[in-house]
């Protein structure tokens, strides 16, 4: 009997995308075969990253669509990226469904589509092919999305999405406190972009409306508030490549395994993992400080610094890399998750961005917030104000963390007995989640059956 083609489509951005294809390889398993769409920059930035074919598997297809923007323009202004996706990707997708609907073998049987492409629903439903969204951060997040008209009925945010005033909130009592000037649309770039993001996600709202299923990245413990007051977001998380004991694909930069090797060296719980996603810029001062921290704590460190992370050369404190040289290792993208799980890996230095938060809680790793942009800020208060697992930094007049704070928090966290009791009850509670009789695996299971339906 052939296998199903689903047909995923991702959000073009890195904390998108992978939790996408962990969703991808799950179903692969469950006896299905994917169609995973990218845009053409991220497609072969994909391709690029694999080291082996065998991270994806025969039962991936990856194909691509274009994204409406020239190759020189910039595709981490995301409000400028969704519009043009939406506008020309329409097209290119249903073109590619078409052609493979003409076979019976390559005939798309359901779409499951990011979110944050509501348009990508709106094409599946036209097609009248089956639909279901997927939601890859928090799901208190998302019930902020659909709460987008009262906040503006009862005075909160303009309706263009501006907050009024500077506040905190919070939807329901058992849901973390919301401050309004880090609501997601109000701090993901400037003020042309924010309206952009909150036109399109209002848009979205809507899209959403026509699928039979909204699944999350999340677990019910993690966030009991939260799926109490938006019951129709459904958690199948956390995501993870080891708890399907595999590798984890659809990196957009090589992953450098040899800081695995590195890692064995060092002494237990004795490592400072850090890392910023793929958005986080820094200017030279606060890269500097945060270089000079780091050697300040004198443990040894992992530390990501991707291409792109400053927009200067030559940016490392002089004579800073011989002088860490020996208990410094920097890389320019790493296998996050199997770091996290490494021994040796003490605390991670994190943006908050929710994959990592997932991959971080689901290892009983000990946290330092470090947000950057968009639903990070969220994610923070989890980490320190809800589940209390880590600490957050203080900034400067200049609003810069200097290497003292830095070296402050990272003693803190090291040492914080009751931290790491409560990010090891939270391990065990996201392991539960998505062990076989697991709150997320009797949803995934069930979701598995309407696909099969």
């Amino acid at each position: 009997m052939s296998r199903r083609n689903i047909l995923v489509i991702a959000y073009p951005a890195q904390g998108h995308v992978l939790p996408m294809m962990e969703l991808s390889q799950c179903l692969v398993n469950h006896g299905f075969k994917i169609t995973f769409v990218n845009t053409e920059y991220n497609h072969e930035r994909v391709l690029n990253s694999l080291i082996e074919k065998d991270y994806i598997g025969e039962y991936i297809n990856l194909v691509s669509v274009p994204d409406g923007l020239e190759s020189m323009e910039d595709r981490n202004n995301l409000g400028k990226l969704a519009e043009s996706l939406s506008t020309l990707g329409r097209g290119k997708l249903e073109e590619l469904i078409g052609k493979m609907n003409e076979t019976e073998e390559d005939k798309i049987t359901c779409v499951i589509a990011d979110e944050n492409n509501g348009w990508a629903l709106e094409v599946a439903k036209e097609m009248n092919i089956r639909c279901a969204a997927f939601w890859p951060a928090a799901a208190a997040l998302l019930a902020l999305l659909f709460d987008v008209q009262k906040l503006i009925d009862d005075g909160i945010i303009h309706n263009t999405g501006t907050p009024l005033k500077h506040q905190k909130i919070q939807l329901a009592p058992a849901m973390p406190a919301m401050n309004s000037e880090h609501f997601v649309w109000a701090c993901i770039g400037d003020e042309i972009t924010n309206r952009i993001v909150f036109d399109i996600m209002k848009k979205n709202n809507e899209a959403i409306k026509l699928v039979d299923w909204i699944i999350c990245n999340s677990a019910y413990d993690l966030e009991p508030g939260a799926f109490t007051f938006s019951p129709k977001i459904l958690p199948i998380g956390p995501l993870l490549a080891n708890t399907r004991h595999g590798n984890s694909a659809g990196c957009f930069w090589q992953e450098d395994t040899n800081c695995l090797k590195w890692l064995d060296q060092q002494q237990p719980n004795s490592v400072i993992y850090v890392a910023f996603g793929s958005f986080t810029i820094f200017d030279k001062t606060q890269f500097q400080e945060l270089a000079l921290g780091l050697e300040l704590t004198g443990k040894p460190f992992l530390w990501v610094v991707r291409p792109g992370t400053t927009n200067e050369t030559n940016v490392y404190p002089q004579g800073f890399e011989e002088r860490v040289a020996n208990r410094g290792k920097i890389v320019e993208w790493a296998p996050q998750q199997k770091v996290l799980s490494h021994p040796s890996v003490g605390c991670f230095l994190s943006h908050c961005g929710w994959n990592s938060t997932m991959e971080c809680v689901a290892n009983g790793v000990p946290f330092l917030c470090w947000p950057y942009f968009a639903d990070q800020f969220l994610n923070e208060t989890y980490i320190c104000d809800v589940w209390k697992v880590g600490l957050n930094f203080n900034r400067d007049k200049f609003g810069i963390i200097r290497r003292d704070e830095i070296k402050d928090k990272v003693e803190k966290v090291l040492s914080d007995e009751m931290i790491r009791k409560r990010v090891e009850e939270l391990e065990e509670i996201a392991m539960i989640s998505v062990g076989e009789y697991g709150h997320s695996s009797k949803i995934f299971s069930k979701f598995v059956e309407w696909l099969n339906d």
